[in-house]
C-alpha cells in the first residue's frame, strides 16, 4: 500500500500544475460548458483512470523499459512512432517551460517581482532535483501532494454554501464531451514516460487497479472542488492570469497566501516530472540537456503562461488522441 501511495502522489503532482491549480485549465476544459462541464470532468477523470490502468498493464505484460520501447507497442509503424516520439518531446519541453512562466507569473502578480528573479530561482531548484533522478521526484511528492490535495479540498468544503445558493449560475453549453476527452489526451502525454519510470515500484494486479482508482477519484475530487470555486468570480476569471488566486481571497488573505503555495508547489512538481521526462528521452548528453533547459526556460518565462495553457494545451491534447488510440488496440497477450 506504501508503493501505491507514492505512485499515487506522483501521478497526482504531475497532472496537477499551475494550469490546473491556478484555474486555467478548469476553466478552458470544463467551466464554460457549464453544468456539462461537471458531467466532463467525471468522464475526463475515468478515461485518465482508464489510461493509468491499461498502462501499467501494458509495461507489465511486454516488460517494457523504455519510452520507444511502449510506441513499438502500440505500433510497428516507425514513422508514426517517430512523430510521436517529436510531439511528446515538444509537449513536455514546453510544459516545462510553461511551469517555470507560471511560477514567475505569480510572485510578479502578488510581488511585483521581476519575472527573471523567480525564474532563475526556481530553474535552479528543478536542476537540483534532476540530479536526484526518480527518487528525487517520489520523495518531493510524498511530501507536498498531500497538502496540496488537503488544502483544494477544504476549499471546496467552505465553498459549500455558496454552491447551494448560487446554483442559477451553472448554465448549459455545447461541446463539452469533446472538450473532456481532449484534457484526459493531454493529460497522458505528460503521464505515461512518468508511468514507464514508475513501473519499477509497481507489480500486482491489485496494485495496478487500486493505484487508477485512487488517481481518478482523487483528481475528479480536486477537480470540481476547483470548478465550483471558479464560479464566484464567473464574471472575470477568463480575464486573469490566476483566477484562484483572487477568488481565495474571498475567504480571507491567509487562505490567498496559503493557495499561493499550494499553486506554487503544484508548478514545481510538475515541472520536475515533464522536464524529467524530456531528459530521460533523450538518452545522452543528460547533463548538457539538463543545463540547457533550465536557461531557456528563464529567458521564455516573460513570454507568459496563460496564453500558453489556452493555445497549447489543446492542440497537444488533439495529438495525444494517436497514442490513446494506440493504448486502446494493444492486447495483452
Amino acid at each position: 500500500m506504501k508503493n501505491v501511495l507514492k505512485i499515487v502522489f506522483v501521478i497526482i503532482g504531475t497532472t496537477i500544475g499551475a494550469g490546473f491549480a491556478s484555474g486555467q485549465e478548469i476553466y478552458l476544459f470544463f467551466n464554460k460548458y457549464g453544468f456539462m462541464g461537471i458531467i466532463g470532468m467525471i468522464l475526463s477523470c475515468i478515461i485518465t483512470g482508464f489510461i493509468i490502468y491499461k498502462v501499467f498493464k501494458i509495461l507489465n505484460i511486454k516488460s517494457v523499459k523504455s519510452y520507444s520501447d511502449f510506441l513499438l507497442i502500440l505500433s510497428t509503424n516507425k514513422k508514426l512512432n517517430k512523430l510521436m516520439q517529436v510531439i511528446i518531446q515538444c509537449f513536455l519541453l514546453i510544459s516545462f517551460f510553461v511551469m517555470i512562466a507560471g511560477f514567475s507569473a505569480y510572485f510578479n502578480q502578488e510581488f511585483k517581482i521581476l519575472i527573471y528573479i523567480p525564474a532563475i530561482c526556481i530553474s535552479i531548484l528543478c536542476y537540483i532535483t534532476f540530479k536526484n533522478n526518480t527518487k528525487g521526484i517520489v520523495s518531493i511528492n510524498t511530501i507536498l501532494i498531500p497538502f496540496l490535495c488537503f488544502f483544494i479540498s477544504y476549499l471546496g468544503i467552505k465553498n459549500i454554501n455558496f454552491i447551494a445558493s448560487n446554483n442559477n449560475q451553472i448554465n448549459y453549453c455545447t461541446g463539452w464531451l469533446f472538450s473532456s476527452v481532449l484534457y484526459a489526451s493531454y493529460n497522458s502525454i505528460l503521464l505515461i514516460p512518468i508511468l514507464i519510470e514508475l513501473n519499477l515500484y509497481i507489480k500486482k494486479q491489485s496494485q495496478i487497479k487500486m493505484c487508477s482508482i485512487l488517481c481518478s477519484t482523487i483528481l475528479c475530487v480536486l477537480g470540481l472542488a476547483l470548478y465550483f470555486l471558479l464560479l464566484r468570480g464567473n464574471n472575470y476569471v477568463q480575464n486573469l492570469e490566476l483566477p484562484l488566486i483572487q477568488i481565495t481571497k474571498e475567504f480571507g488573505n491567509i487562505y490567498s497566501v496559503i493557495y499561493g503555495i499550494v499553486i506554487l508547489i503544484a508548478i514545481f512538481t510538475t515541472a520536475i516530472a515533464s522536464g524529467y521526462g524530456f531528459i530521460k528521452n533523450v538518452n545522452k548528453n543528460e547533463e548538457i540537456w539538463m543545463i540547457g533547459i533550465c536557461v531557456i526556460s528563464v529567458l521564455v518565462a516573460p513570454v507568459g503562461f496563460s496564453n500558453l495553457v489556452s493555445l497549447l494545451y489543446p492542440i497537444f491534447g488533439i495529438l495525444g488522441l494517436i497514442q490513446i488510440w494506440g493504448i486502446l488496440k494493444v492486447k495483452y497477450l
